[in-house]
């Protein structure tokens, strides 16, 4: 039977990675932009860029901590350092859904087509530096506690991590693209702060492990 711990694994890296991509930035942007213009399969096609750009990225980092995973100093960093700005992240979110009420509006686009709409998935990824603190931070912590269990462990967490982004872009191209508007902003704002609670307590969890080591 399989380690329990695989399913936890996956299934706080697939809310943790709602929270990241919930968050407003230039890939929501674009993902909105080009609904408007080319329809639903807009949003899955950058996430196919997306997908692309973070695998590469978690095979470099697991190839980069499986020289220092033995060391203890290092993983306690990892484990403070990503608590801490996952703690941050948590308060930002609770604050932007309980006082912003800003939604998810922009007109921001990028006319493709849809091979052009993965590498805009990929460049618009690299664009956004909060993407490669996160990974180097939060995302090398998960990375860090999936990678006791092996390939198995990391598989877990990067699928419910890019399940997230696939799930939500997916929604969001779909309600844009079909005009609805049963997705409000005030659900918008109690998922954020759903999510940015969750993000508190997770966070608070990597700080101890992290202390752990020292």
């Amino acid at each position: 039977m399989s380690d329990p711990t695989i399913y936890i694994i996956f299934t706080t890296a697939l809310v943790v990675g709602f929270s990241g991509a919930m968050m407003p930035g230039p890939l929501l942007a674009v993902a909105i932009g080009e609904t408007t213009k080319r329809g639903f399969w807009a949003g899955p096609w950058l996430m196919v860029g997306h997908a692309i750009l973070e695998l590469a990225l978690v095979v470099a980092l697991v190839a980069g901590l499986s020289t220092v995973m033995d060391v203890f100093w290092v993983r306690g960093i990892i484990g403070l350092v990503g608590g801490t700005i996952m703690v941050v992240m948590g308060f930002m979110m609770l604050r932007k859904g309980l006082r912003d009420n800003s939604g998810l509006t922009t007109g921001l686009a990028i006319t493709s087509g849809n091979h052009r709409l993965v590498v805009s998935g990929i460049v618009v990824s690299l664009s956004n530096p909060y993407w490669f603190i996160w990974w180097v931070t939060i995302g090398a912590g998960y990375l860090m506690l999936s990678w006791d269990l092996g390939v198995l462990g990391v598989s877990s967490f990067f699928t419910g991590h890019i399940l997230a982004d696939v799930i939500w872009y997916s929604f969001v191209s779909f309600t844009v693209a079909s005009g609805r508007k049963f997705f409000s902003n005030m659900v918008y704002h109690g998922l954020l702060i759903g999510c940015g609670v969750f993000l508190l307590g997770f966070g608070a969890y990597f700080i101890v492990s992290g202390a752990r080591f020292f």
